[in-house]
């Protein structure tokens, strides 16, 4: 047997290394691909359904609505079946406590925030640049206005959207049918005030409403979003409304996104953009 020589051996010798450094290399990166295939699967399981965002009353962040010029009117897609854990609800332990943000705070706000005082529909028409138009919108709905028009400041109308959405998002994920919240007073004009005030001696001449930062959202009155298959809803009750309504709010209000004050008589949580 002819013997190797030491050149040979050696040649031989890394030659053999460098072949199992590509074997091993080519294992390596099959396990990573693998690896990745897995992740990217129980990912997609974790997240689903993508269609819903837990609320911030769930002790998740709410997602902001773009600032937009006005919001386009759309039909609110079907929930889809939540597999989910369900939710409680808790309630807030007093309304009254919990939203104790009276006329001095909220003032203040609303001349920080707000636009100089609207004396009539027509001025709140040419003030385009301040204002937005608050009209149909897939997540609250707006009342029959009598002493008010649906105009306010863009910081307050993404505010108002987002606390519909919030409430859409809490509904949700506590397994109680759809409804929209109810928007019962935005901006008022100066003439809307001297009207109101022939009604009501209480109604200031200073509102937060003067200002396009304030709306008034009722809270012993609700609209059922209908099934789009035409299956009946199940009723809820309006307590149990106000209940999901106000632990929204009160998130809302620890963000220091709003001020919100509990009104007994008018029946409706007075709401100002912060």
């Amino acid at each position: 047997m002819e013997k190797i020589t030491k050149k040979q051996y050696t040649r031989w010798f890394f030659t053999v290394v460098a072949v199992l450094a590509v074997i091993r290399a080519a294992i390596i990166a099959l396990s990573n691909y693998s690896n990745a295939a897995t992740a990217d699967v129980s990912q997609d399981t974790l997240t689903a359904p993508a269609t819903t965002q837990v609320p911030a009353s769930t002790k998740a962040a709410t997602t902001a609505a773009p600032a937009t010029a006005s919001v386009v009117s759309q039909q609110v897609p079907p929930s889809p079946i939540f597999t989910g854990k369900k939710h409680p609800i808790y309630s807030v332990p007093t309304f009254k406590n919990t939203f104790p943000d009276m006329q001095d705070v909220q003032i203040a706000a609303a001349l920080k925030h707000g636009v100089k005082s609207v004396e009539n529909r027509e001025d709140a028409e040419h003030r385009k640049k301040e204002l937005v138009y608050v009209g149909a919108n897939p997540y609250f709905h707006i009342d029959r206005l009598n002493w008010s028009i649906p105009y306010l400041v863009p910081r307050a109308s993404v505010l108002v959207q987002d606390i519909g959405k919030a409430f859409f998002d809490s509904l949700y994920v506590k397994h109680i049918p759809m409804h929209k919240i109810i928007l019962t007073s935005l901006l008022r004009t100066k003439d809307d005030i001297q009207k109101l005030q022939q009604r009501n001696v209480n109604a200031t001449d200073n509102s937060c409403h003067l200002y396009g930062t304030t709306v008034d959202i009722c809270y012993n009155r609700y609209l059922t979003v209908s099934d789009p298959d035409g299956k009946p809803r199940r009723k809820v009750q309006n307590d149990t409304l106000k209940w999901v309504l106000s632990e929204v709010l009160r998130d809302f209000r620890e963000q220091q996104r709003c001020y919100v004050k509990y009104e007994v008589k008018q029946g409706c949580f007075h709401i100002t953009v912060r």
